[in-house]
């Protein structure tokens, strides 16, 4: 090899070595670059990791602080809370799921006294045992083994009744005890003592008021005997003399003797009423009755009160609203004779109108009522509104009372509505007049009927200078459909006449009208409150038909008929009897009465009856008259000596057993009480009449029970009287 070759070589191997070493120099520089960069991303890494490692022990730091403060304060809770716990009076335990205390108060533990036994780990059962071992617990009538065995059944339960126990010290205890999700419980003790002793003192108290409450029913049953049977003799007497031939001056005081006993009778009625509503012993009685005939039969018994003082007293009952309804209807008629009473009491001049409206009620059968009784009498002022129908209460104050009464009426009267279910309202003006109502619900006896439609063809006329009997026809007639015309004047009356009125209702005509303008023509109907009207002005007075007010529907719906009045007939000739026909005998009646006075009283309200009448002066002297005079009706006193009228009809039932006779017995008593005419009934009585005694009342019981075979107690006029 030349030396060339090998400079050539070398020069070749040198310039390969030099690239290695620059390819070598490159790749090692891009290690170092990589290298550099790993190195700075691990160092920021680093970096972000030493300042998460601090951040997150500055935060265990914060929250060991914030745990011990939450410790510390979880303790002071603690302890406020336990120490609340020991500050009651009132026992306090926790238990667990087993049953082993976890703690308790020292008002729990203290019912133990010093049975160091008791505290954190005993469990229930043995509180128990010990309970009933140490004589802690009164446990009544039951042996220990059977109270802690219901104690126990009571414990194991999911939700624990609560219990009183009695201590040995007469200290009662309301167990309470409240059972977690876990199965613990806690257990809460209250000394219930006081209100134990206070529940036994009330009972007590209750105990001497029922007795108290007795006493004074038993005093007011003997009172209402007692005032009772002398006002019999004050009544009846009264009633027999004014049927005497009397002079003016007598007569005046026979009235004034009659309506002063009545008034008093009515005193006693209103304080026996309160005293059975006081007592919650008023019961009522529903019976289908006509409310329309209850509502006229108040005013007619009021209206001669009404017309002495100068009242017009009318009645608007709507002529859609039915009559038939069921409810006790002496109670209903009680309350509005109390508020039509006080209507015409407290009123000088006017009117006073009595309206009745209603509309079917919201169960089906049922009628929801509003009656109202409206006056223009001296009114109540506002602030006096809720005090009338308090007790013993009037307008007026006590030391210058114009009004006579008890102040009860008003008061009986609103209980009684609400025993209905009722209520009471009043809207008044003074001085303008008062408006009491009452809404009702009662059943219905019947369909709720349409008003029937106007069979008169032409219009009616009404002349009347009294503006409510004339709104009140008005209305009433419209309602029924007929085409109704009003003249309160004699120029209005002459406008009306050429529209040709069928029927023509005359009431209180005016003054200057010329007499009897429409006996020709037309039907002409008196309208007056009068018993006994005078017609002699009319040319005509047979064709004049009488309306009686206040008037009811159905006699204004037969005045729509327009029947042409016809003559009455004479009276009728009873027929002689058949010849050879029997005569018969008198009916025989018994009153068994110990009592003077009630013997004049009954024989003189029966004298003018055809009857053969026996006495008896006790209930023996009743048994023995029922065997030997055999009567058909006895009359017999309640309260006399020696046998009274329970037991002597006892001894008559006795004695009508196997006979087929039943003879009927009605009481007379002087009890009137909720509950007396019960007990009456019961002991074989058929009927009974409260004293002071009806003469009415009497003579229908005994016209109701003469015989066949008897001859008639009165004459037939005179029964229909």
């Amino acid at each position: 090899m030349t030396m060339a070759n090998k400079l050539a070589e070398e020069r070749r191997a040198r310039l390969a070595a030099e690239r290695l070493l620059e390819l070598k120099q490159a790749e090692l520089h891009a290690a170092n670059r990589k290298l550099g960069q790993h190195a700075l991303a691990l160092t920021r890494q680093i970096g972000v990791t030493q300042a998460e490692v601090a951040t997150v022990r500055d935060e265990n730091a914060r929250v060991k602080s914030d745990l011990t403060v939450a410790n510390e304060k979880i303790e002071i809770a603690e302890r406020r809370l336990w120490l609340s716990i020991q500050s009651i009076q009132d026992g306090f335990a926790f238990f667990d799921r087993d049953g082993c205390m976890i703690g308790a108060n020292t008002a729990y533990l203290s019912v133990f006294e010093d049975l160091e036994e008791v505290g954190p780990g005993i469990s229930y059962i043995r509180i128990l045992q010990l309970l009933t071992d140490e004589g802690i617990v009164n446990t009544e009538d039951l042996s220990p083994a059977d109270w802690r065995a219901r104690m126990t059944d009571r414990w194991v339960s999911p939700v624990p009744e609560p219990v009183v126990i009695r201590l040995w010290n007469n200290q009662y205890i309301r167990l309470l005890d409240q059972r977690g999700h876990g199965g613990d419980v806690v257990s809460l003790a209250l000394n219930i003592t006081d209100s134990v002793r206070a529940e036994a003192d009330l009972k007590a108290a209750r105990t001497r008021a029922e007795a108290a409450n007795r006493a004074k029913s038993a005093f007011l049953a003997n009172m209402s005997h007692e005032i009772r049977t002398p006002m019999n003799g004050v009544v009846g007497m009264a009633d027999l003399l004014a049927e005497t031939a009397l002079g003016d001056e007598q007569r005046l005081y026979v009235d004034t003797i009659k309506t002063s006993a009545e008034a008093l009778l009515v005193i006693i009625n209103d304080v026996l009423d309160y005293s059975k509503i006081e007592a919650e012993r008023l019961v009522l009685h529903p019976e289908p009755f006509d409310l329309e005939r209850c509502i006229h039969d108040v005013a007619t018994l009021l209206l001669p009160a009404a017309r002495d003082k100068g009242l017009t007293m009318a009645v608007d009952y709507d002529p859609g609203l039915p009559a038939d309804f069921t409810g006790d209807p002496g109670r209903l008629r009680q309350v509005l004779t109390n508020l039509v009473g006080n209507a015409v009491k407290f009123t000088h001049a006017g009117h006073v109108l009595v309206s009745a409206t209603g509309r079917p009620g919201e169960r089906v059968g049922t009628a929801d009522l509003r009656i109202t009784i409206e006056d223009t009498g001296i009114g109540v002022p506002p602030d006096k509104t809720a005090h009338i129908f308090g007790e013993f209460n009037q307008v007026d104050d006590d030391r210058n009372r114009r009004y006579e009464g008890t102040g009860l009426g008003l008061a009986i009267s609103q209980r009684l509505i609400r025993l209905m279910g009722g209520d009471i309202w009043l809207h008044s003006d003074p001085g303008q007049g008062s408006c009491f109502g009452f809404d009702l619900t009662l059943p219905l006896g019947g369909d709720w009927p349409a008003p029937a439609d106007a069979p008169i063809a032409g219009p009616v006329l009404i002349v009347e200078t009294r503006a409510v009997h004339r709104a009140v026809l008005a209305r009433q007639l419209a309602r029924m459909g007929a085409d109704v015309l009003t003249a309160a004047t004699a120029d209005e009356v002459r406008a009306a006449l050429p529209q040709a009125p069928a029927l023509v209702i005359l009431g209180e005509a005016p003054p200057d009208m010329e007499a009897a303008p429409f006996d020709h023509g037309c039907q002409v109907v008196l309208a007056t409150d009068q018993r006994a009207p005078d017609l002699s002005g009319f040319a005509d007075p047979g064709r004049v038909r009488v309306l009686t007010l206040p008037a009811r529907r159905q006699a204004l719906r037969a005045l729509l008929e327009i029947a042409p009045p016809e003559v009455a007939p004479g009276p009728a000739v009873p027929e002689p009897p058949a010849s050879g026909e029997p005569a018969r005998r008198a009916m025989r009646v018994l009153a068994a009465e110990d009592n003077r006075t009630n013997r004049l009283v009954f024989s003189g309200m029966v004298r003018d009856l055809d009857i053969d009448l026996r006495f008896a002066n006790d209930g023996a002297e009743a048994v023995a008259a029922h065997a030997d005079f055999a009567p058909d009706l006895i009359f017999m006193d309640i309260s006399m000596p020696a046998m009274d009228g329970r037991e002597a009809t006892r001894h008559i039932r006795a004695a009508e057993q196997g006979t087929g006779r039943r003879t009927p017995i009605v009481a007379l008593t002087a009890h009137a009480l909720t509950g007396d005419g019960d007990a009456i009934l019961k002991a074989g009585l058929d009927f009974y009449l409260t004293k002071p005694l009806q003469k009415q009342a009497i003579r229908a019981r005994i016209l109701a029970a003469c015989p066949a075979d008897c001859r008639p107690p009165q004459a037939d006029d005179e029964a229909s009287a």
